[in-house]
């Protein structure tokens, strides 16, 4: 149960179109539901504001469709799995309505909501080899009810490629820069915004770049403010913290 519904549900009882004991009713679901292999968290949207989203990875098919089964059974209307791969997704969507996307591996139940937030989210990449990641992050950011817009191949190699796009960048409220290599894209683009930058460096690049640490403590040492950095590939950790940021101040 999320925020709107616990709202909606008081605002009932307080124009008298519900009752106390209606209401209690309601709000009597367990704040967790413990399925043995995994304990589904059915409070988190009330407490944090997002709910719970499905890792996939390590899952089962079978068990991806049991958590989403009860996510979707206890009133959430899209369910966010990350990191399925085509065989759980084609054994899922034969039980439930999911939109599976193979480059972001990402799979969402449910209608993807009408973006809510207070602005837009500007995703850009260093190249085309960093878009897996981007979608990740792109497709978290619209499952939580964002407006994003896409910026792919725009890396330093060719600056002008991203000078092209200098109005989106400076019209954001929050920007994510995804890059491998040295992971310069931030650095450039944190140079330009005046909003929050959220730096992603990705796995892509040649032996010496260690599998994403050399883009790592580029961002890490980044000379341009307002900068913040996740882990490796991780466009879902991005996506979930530019969401946080875009809905600040949003009822």
């Amino acid at each position: 149960m999320d925020k709107h519904k616990i709202r909606t549900i008081l605002k009932q009882v307080a124009d008298g179109s519900l009752s106390v004991d209606e209401a209690i009713l309601q709000f009597r679901t367990e704040p967790f539901e413990d399925m043995g292999f995994a304990k589904i968290d059915h409070h988190r949207g009330l407490r944090q504001g997002i709910a719970e989203v499905i890792y996939g990875a390590g899952k089962t098919p079978e068990q991806i469709a049991e958590i989403s089964s009860s996510l979707l059974s206890h009133g959430q209307k899209t369910v966010l799995i990350t990191r399925i791969n085509n065989e759980a997704a084609e054994y899922v969507g034969k039980l439930l309505p999911l939109h599976y996307y193979d480059i972001g591996k990402v799979g969402i139940i449910g209608e993807i909501p009408e973006p809510n937030g207070a602005g837009k989210i500007v995703l850009a990449t260093g190249g085309t080899s960093d878009i897996p990641v981007a979608e990740e992050a792109a497709l978290t950011a619209m499952a939580l009810g964002n407006e994003v817009t896409r910026l792919y191949d725009v890396g330093v190699a060719g600056m002008h490629r991203l000078l092209a796009h200098v109005e989106d960048i400076m019209s954001a409220r929050v920007i994510i820069a995804i890059a491998g290599m040295e992971g310069a894209l931030a650095s450039v683009i944190g140079g330009f915004a005046d909003c929050p930058v959220i730096a992603v460096p990705t796995s892509v690049g040649y032996g010496a770049s260690f599998g994403g640490l050399a883009a790592l403590l580029s961002m890490l040492n980044s000379c341009a403010s307002g900068i913040s950095v996740v882990n490796i590939d991780n466009g879902f950790g991005a996506g979930y913290l530019a969401s946080m940021i875009n809905h600040i101040g949003v009822e």
